[in-house]
């Protein structure tokens, strides 16, 4: 399948491509037959205006391509495209990739240093994304249920985030919606990190809390404890749970749910009773 960059309205990608996708891809279950239509049209043009490209030896296939356009456009079926005008090229590493920061401390002092991602946004730049950290990953039936993830809802996100300059879990919105937004995506954020130090506080001194033994007890979180990082973290970790555990995360953070159903123009968890 070839998506050339057309000036035209692209036809939508067809009925059993779309099927596949919902298959494979829980999250975009339950739509209307008009949301699924507007997705499916969507997704063409993503395909036709943005480069998906590979990286360290990675050839993108058709499959990721439509893996990774499907997810991107859950967040904007009812924003629109334009959202995403900053950018062009999506970067596929085969996995978790590295990158080189600089940190100034408060002497002057600068650190280098290098983080390990799973993905990434950058202002005005591409999105880049880990290929095993998009792909489903069957879990042992044994292992302790862990909050839910999805690396491309999630960078993408911050790419509406930073849609005004700042990455701060605040995307651009009506008056009318970003009051209520603040106060319950604060509330929230303040509640999630005391529930992770309440968490933290709970695990045995003989046991890491990096390693896999301290899972079940990060498992009682509603979310990943990276939400707790900072705002704009928070904001692309709970858009995360929003889309691909709506119920948990409603019952979590109602407020914060309420806004998120108004912002995005969506309720998932009408989709899934």
């Amino acid at each position: 399948m070839i998506w050339p960059r057309k000036a035209r309205r692209e036809l939508a990608i067809d009925i059993p491509i779309w099927e596949r996708l919902q298959a494979d891809w829980p999250c975009l279950r339950g739509l209307s037959g008009s949301e699924s239509d507007r997705m499916r049209e969507l997704i063409a043009s993503f395909l036709t205006s943005k480069t998906v490209s590979g990286a360290q030896g990675l050839a993108p296939d058709d499959d990721m391509r439509l893996a990774i356009a499907a997810q991107a456009c859950l967040p904007i079926l009812h924003l629109g495209l334009a959202h995403y005008g900053d950018f062009v090229e999506i970067v596929v590493h085969p996995g978790a990739f590295l990158v080189r920061r600089q940190l100034t401390d408060e002497d002057g002092l600068v650190h280098e240093f290098e983080d390990i991602l799973a993905g990434e946004a950058m202002e005005g730049g591409p999105v880049v994304l880990s290929w095993d950290d998009i792909r489903p990953q069957i879990a042992a039936d044994d292992a302790p249920q862990q909050p839910p993830s999805n690396i491309v809802i999630h960078e993408f996100v911050h790419k509406l985030d930073m849609a005004d300059g700042q990455a701060n879990g605040c995307p651009p919105m009506p008056a009318s919606l970003k009051t209520r937004w603040e106060s319950a995506l604060f509330e929230a954020f303040d509640d999630f990190s005391g529930q992770l130090d309440a968490v933290e506080a709970a695990i045995p001194a003989d046991i890491d809390p990096e390693s896999e033994a301290a899972d079940a007890f990060y498992a009682q979180l509603a979310l990943d404890p990276y939400a707790a990082t900072d705002e704009a973290e928070f904001f692309a970790v709970a858009a995360e749970a929003f889309f691909v555990s709506p119920d948990t995360f409603q019952r979590s953070f109602p407020a914060l749910y309420e806004c998120f159903s108004v912002y995005f123009r969506q309720d998932p968890v009408a989709r899934i009773n």
